[in-house]
């Protein structure tokens, strides 16, 4: 019969006062980790010693006992303990609840406690903190007894409210804390559990492409319709807000995009029937203002509404205080924070004051119209006095009255045209005999048409002769026409046939209106109409008073409102992109120093993966275009946005000839500079691109199958071409 094995003997335990205990010198643990003492002293005052201590007799040099017992296991504890009765929340010989070990050594004691001590998983912390919500404690409470944060309760109580199969895969490390902090996202248990799942079948696992799946068909806090309407209307109206815990959102997303989109076509509708009631004709809303919208109408021309007495005394103590503030840090090199947040409300107070609307004439608001908006920041926009062609009222004939029907129509057959175009000089005859000069009468008669003509054609050679031979009247008689037609639209006051044209943009990009190219065109739009006179009758005597580098100014404004360099596939001008070149070339066009960056939305989300390789690869080298070649589409998308931020590469489009773009080493040094937006990325283990060739000018089939027809430079052929 086998013996059994012996049985084990637990060490003592007693309770050891704490005057007789001192800390060991054999604790193994030197460097301070996790709760700090005093946390620690207080979580003991709260809830008492939860651990025993570890502690040995101190033997003198004949080998007996002292009296004394070392920690060499439990110091923490026993710091804080003493901690306490320094501050007299403990008495100094308080028994303390001690296992007293005599058997192998100290340091044993203490590393055996801390090695063989197994941590605690973060989803028992996330169960724990939500068992203790479920019984009554509050986040506040959870925080102060565990001496974390409000919002680190909040992130853990998020955690645990995840889908349970998604957590039993956590549990089993089968998805990471980066991940399950992105599940977070949407509370939506399926959505979450079918997001995962569709995970599985790919290879993009990063949380950001967790969060954009969770996010699909939400609308952004900062997107204008959720400025314009404002998040506690929409919450008000029953919509939900998903918000990210664990970075910033930018105030999360609105999950109801159709509601939202009905409370901003309410508040539009508000809007656009206030401003109807000012008289005008009609009214157009819009949620993002095409830009170029008023191309082709007139523009009402009025006066600012004038500033009341309490206006103009409130504008005053602005501008006084503004000085006063001015004045009291003309010393320092900066304003305080205080000081520079009021400026900036003083700023917009005064931008508001100035901000007034205009005042037309009723009868020219009755045939004109408004365009009720939203702008970039979420703001109403308002756009007054535009009247369309059909509006215009009928404009009377200047042709000389005739006394009777006899002289005043010529024949059909024998009427002259004669226009001031290079081929309307050419009188229609059908052969026929010209009609017979009108005898001579008692009265005076108004001299007939077909003599008029020829008198006219006479002038009209002369006229030319004499304006080609007089470049500054030729200049402003140019000049003279062209305003005309940009500013006023369908004025006929000018014998010169000269037309510019502002096209629209058929496939205009979001936010196209809000670029610093557009809003500074705008306004020197704006100025010049504040400038010119109403009435077009009196535009010859204006310009004529202008100096010359006036008149230059607004020539070459009216020029350009004419440029369209934009391709068309039906666009039968094969050689105006090459002349697009040529002036971007000669005003040294930056686009990149304009503020064009290739993003997502805007280029590298609408083309193909070997295009956005070969970006990648022209900007910061072939390295970096090997790291991400193995990516699906919309995850190589988003890397290479990031690696292309700040390097000023463009698309062949965009760029300007003559006009280098910077080299790969350039482009790390500008994004090092800049903090490093993306960090550098690794091949793959091989070293190999494991993506399809760059290059090709074939189309393309996009992730999803659909056939890609794209823009392909090649080095040898002018894109231009193209459109031919």
């Amino acid at each position: 019969m086998a013996k059994s094995p012996p049985k084990i003997t637990l060490s003592e335990q007693r309770a050891i006062p704490l005057d007789k205990l001192i800390l060991s010198q054999a604790n193994v643990r030197q460097i301070k980790a996790g709760v700090a003492i005093e946390q620690l002293a207080d979580d003991i005052a709260r809830r008492t010693l939860l651990q025993s201590l570890t502690v040995r007799p101190v033997l003198d040099e004949a080998g007996q006992e002292t009296g004394m017992f070392e920690v060499p296991a439990g110091g923490r504890r026993f710091r804080a303990l003493e901690l306490l009765a320094k501050q007299k929340r403990l008495a100094k010989n308080a028994p303390i609840p001690c296992i007293v070990r005599t058997e192998g050594l100290a340091e044993e004691d203490s590393l055996a406690e801390n090695v063989q001590r197994a941590p605690l998983h973060p989803l028992d912390q996330f169960r724990a903190f939500q068992a203790m919500r479920e019984k009554g404690m509050g986040e506040e409470e959870i925080a102060a007894a565990f001496f974390v944060s409000v919002q680190v309760v909040k992130q853990r109580l998020r955690l645990a409210a995840v889908s349970p199969a998604l957590l039993d895969v956590y549990a089993e490390d089968g998805i990471t804390l980066d991940q399950l902090m992105a599940f977070t996202v949407n509370p939506d248990h399926q959505r979450q559990e079918q997001v995962w799942d569709a995970l599985q079948r790919g290879y993009a696992r990063q949380p950001y492409e967790i969060r954009r799946m969770l996010t699909e068909g939400a609308v952004r806090a900062s997107d204008r319709r959720a400025k314009f309407v404002g998040i506690e209307a929409y919450i008000d109206a029953g919509g939900e807000v998903l918000n990210d815990l664990f970075q910033a959102d930018e105030g999360g997303w609105l999950q109801d995009a159709g509601l939202l989109d009905m409370l901003v076509a309410e508040k539009l509708r508000e809007a656009a029937d206030t401003v109807a009631a000012e008289g005008y004709k009609w009214v157009e809303t819009f949620v993002d203002l095409p830009y170029g919208h008023h191309y082709g109408l007139r523009r009402l021309t009025g006066e600012q509404a004038p500033l009341t007495a309490e206006q103009e005394a409130a504008r005053d103590a602005l501008q006084a205080e503004a000085e006063q503030i001015e004045a009291e840090f003309a010393a320092a090199e900066e304003l305080s924070d205080e000081a520079d947040s009021r400026m900036g409300e003083i700023e917009t107070a005064l931008d508001a004051l100035d901000d007034r609307p205009m005042i037309f004439d009723p009868a020219e608001v009755a045939i004109a119209g408004a365009f009720v908006s939203v702008d970039a920041q979420g703001r109403l926009r308002v756009d007054r006095g535009f009247v369309r062609h059909e509006d215009e009222p009928a404009v009377e004939s200047e042709s000389a009255p005739h006394a009777d029907g006899d002289d005043a129509v010529a024949d059909d057959h024998s009427v002259a045209r004669v226009e001031c175009g290079d081929n309307a000089s050419e009188a229609v005859n059908s052969g026929t005999t010209p009609a017979p000069e009108p005898e001579e009468d008692e009265g005076l008669r108004p001299i007939p048409d077909r003599l008029l003509t020829e008198l006219t054609a006479h002038r009209t050679v002369a006229l030319r002769d004499a304006i080609g031979a007089n470049p500054q009247v030729a200049f402003l008689a140019a000049l003279h026409a062209l305003v005309l037609r940009r500013f006023y639209n369908y004025a006929l006051d000018t014998c010169l046939e000269l037309d510019a044209k502002s096209s629209g943009f058929a496939g205009q990009p979001a936010g196209l209106g809000e670029t610093a190219s557009a809003q500074s065109l705008d306004a020197r739009h704006e100025q010049w109409a504040t400038t010119l006179p109403k009435d077009p009758e009196a535009l010859w005597d204006v310009l004529a008073g202008f100096d010359m580098d006036s008149r230059w100014h607004l020539f070459a404004h009216c020029v350009a409102m004419s440029v369209n360099a934009t391709y068309d596939a039906y666009n039968r001008r094969p050689r105006a992109l090459a002349h697009a070149d040529r002036l971007a070339e000669a005003v040294d066009l930056d686009m990149a120093g304009l503020g064009w960056s290739p993003t997502v939305d805007n280029f590298l989300g609408r083309v193909t993966k070997p295009r956005i390789l070969a970006a990648v690869a022209e900007a910061r080298g072939s390295r970096q275009a090997q790291a991400i070649d193995h990516l699906k589409k919309a995850e190589m998308a988003e890397r290479a946005q990031g690696l292309l931020a700040g390097t000023g590469w463009l698309p062949e489009p965009l760029r300007t000839p003559g006009r280098a773009l910077p080299t790969p080493a350039e482009a790390e040094a500008i994004s090092r500079a800049d903090g490093g937006r993306e960090p550098v990325a690794e091949p793959t283990a091989d070293g190999s691109a494991s993506g399809p060739a760059v290059g090709g000018s074939e189309p393309a089939a996009g992730d999803d199958g659909e056939i890609v027809h794209e823009y392909v430079p090649e080095a040898d052929v002018d894109y231009a071409e193209a459109a031919e």
